[in-house]
């Protein structure tokens, strides 16, 4: 059986725990691995690593680490079939989606090359007489990163990126489902010419988790993934003094106004419900139908839903995979039946779908007459299953949206430009949609939530991630002529 190991110190390092887990293909149901997990005394090691490197790399001057992202990029964009492949067999999305993944990974790469500029700092001449004042960004020293399964290559790199340019070691606790993706960005870091122990893996499980939350020499924690563990990485990380930024889950609700186009909005609905098989954080769970399109919305979904192809991400006929686990799959086929059994109109059973028997299949669901008392309202599901709740009027749907406990992503499908800006002033969300379903800001901008969506004070990547991956300094000089300084008791003062 395949052993997955650690990167630590420019190599692969096998773990010296005793402890494995287990590594399936999701499309077959097949055990294909097995991945090393990290003890306590693992992480320390793997940390005093990149704490060594952080020193070295934080001198290096930004047109290396420049020099660095660009060759990181140019290899990643050479790579990215190989990389999709590997994604798909641990994870089972398709591999388009796992194509599109990286891609928008990519992008995150070729912000992270703007370094020299995006760490210039400030300085104003002559702020007192014969004073100057200016201000510096500095890296943290090592950071760490805790991600998801859902997407094994794009969170790392919307958090690596970033990190490492601004100056810090990087290290990376992927996934225990999905790890080698990790591994593969390993190497490319090394061949990019990245120093040894800039960029670290530690794969594990909670144990790991804990022993980077604990540890002294990380100075600040990304993490992505549920609402509950994003508040436990919140409350201790932050406890132990680091800078944490956690986002968590999300209900997202797509709004279709009475004069939206709907063809349009159906597909949208469609794709954006089910690609990945729902595993996605943006995915769209719960369409809000206002007035009488709820009706031709709800027939136009259906009527697509036995158009979708389910099969074997590596089959280039798939629009979508298997869900990540057994028992992620008996957990989403759990809402199914409560939702029925809680009033929900099943209109689509993604139970009975005709699917692959072997693997980790589901099909897709399409729920309608939803209401917010329903688990399959309230609960993050992460799966295939989309719920139609319908409102009469503008007004009860946007309170619907607000009082949700998530306020991750959000959409607007309307021809109506005045409605649109009034939703996006008043919705409370942290990135929102107009006529687009999965509103993913690009690179230039950062990625982050609202309310239960997200523990912290920056989202991530973009702008904010160069702030939450360094520091502000700021230096007050004077260089006076010899002779002239006296000793002067009171508060300085600018004159």
């Amino acid at each position: 059986m395949p052993r997955i190991a650690h990167w630590i110190g420019g190599a692969e390092t096998a773990g010296t725990s005793g402890r494995v887990g287990p590594v399936f293909n999701p499309a077959t149901g097949e055990q294909i691995a097995e991945v090393d997990l990290a003890s306590t005394a693992e992480v320390g090691h793997a940390v005093k690593a990149a704490t060594e490197a952080a020193r070295v790399w934080r001198s290096s001057s930004l047109s290396r680490r420049a020099a660095v992202l660009f060759k990181f990029r140019e290899l990643l964009a050479e790579r990215s079939g190989e990389l999709a492949q590997i994604i798909t067999r641990e994870h089972g999305k398709v591999l388009s989606d796992a194509a599109g993944e990286i891609a928008r990974g990519l992008e995150n790469a070729e912000f992270a090359t703007g370094v020299p500029h995006l760490l210039k700092g400030s300085y104003s001449e002559q702020a007192s007489t014969g004073v100057d004042v200016y201000s510096i960004r500095q890296p943290l020293g090592v950071v760490a990163g805790i991600t998801p399964f859902n997407f094994p290559a794009m969170v790392p790199l919307w958090m690596c990126t970033t990190a490492i340019a601004a100056g810090n070691a990087f290290v990376l606790k992927p996934s225990e489902k999905d790890p080698s993706a990790s591994l593969f960005l390993a190497r490319l870091w090394q061949e990019a010419g990245l120093p040894a122990g800039v960029f670290t893996v530690i794969q594990g499980d909670k144990e790991a988790v804990d022993a980077i939350l604990a540890h002294p020499d990380i100075a600040a924690v990304s993490f992505v993934g549920s609402t509950p563990v994003a508040k436990y990485i919140y409350t201790t990380g932050t406890a132990h003094g680091k800078r944490v930024q956690a986002l968590g889950g999300a209900k997202n609700h797509m709004l279709v106004l009475p004069d939206a186009d709907i063809d349009a909005a159906a597909d949208a609905a469609v794709s954006a419900a089910y690609g990945s098989a729902g595993e996605r954080c943006m995915a769209i769970s719960i369409v809000v139908a206002v007035g009488d399109v709820a009706d031709p919305l709800v027939d136009a979904i259906a009527s697509r839903l036995p158009k979708l192809r389910i099969g074997d991400g590596t089959d280039p006929d798939a629009q979508m995979g298997p869900l990540v686990t057994r028992e992620h799959r008996d957990k989403v086929a759990g809402y199914v039946e409560r939702g029925a059994a809680a009033g929900a109109t099943v209109i689509t059973d993604g139970r009975t779908a005709d699917v692959p028997k072997n693997g980790f299949f589901l099909g897709v669901t399409l729920l309608d007459h939803v209401t917010p008392e329903m688990d399959v309202y309230r609960d993050e599901i992460f799966g295939p299953v989309l719920g139609v709740v319908r409102a009469s009027t503008y007004a009860e749907a946007l309170a619907l949206i607000n009082d949700n406990e998530y306020g991750n992503g959000t959409a607007i499908f309307t021809r109506d430009g005045g409605a649109a800006r009034r939703f996006q002033l008043d919705v409370n969300a942290g990135m929102v949609g107009v006529n687009v379903p999965i509103p993913v800001p690009v690179a230039y901008y950062s990625f982050g939530g609202w309310k239960a969506s997200l523990f912290g004070d920056t989202h991530m990547y973009g702008p904010d991630g160069i702030h939450f991956y360094t520091r502000t300094k700021v230096v007050t000089s004077r260089w006076p002529d010899p002779g002239t300084s006296s000793i002067d008791l009171g508060f300085p003062q600018t004159r």
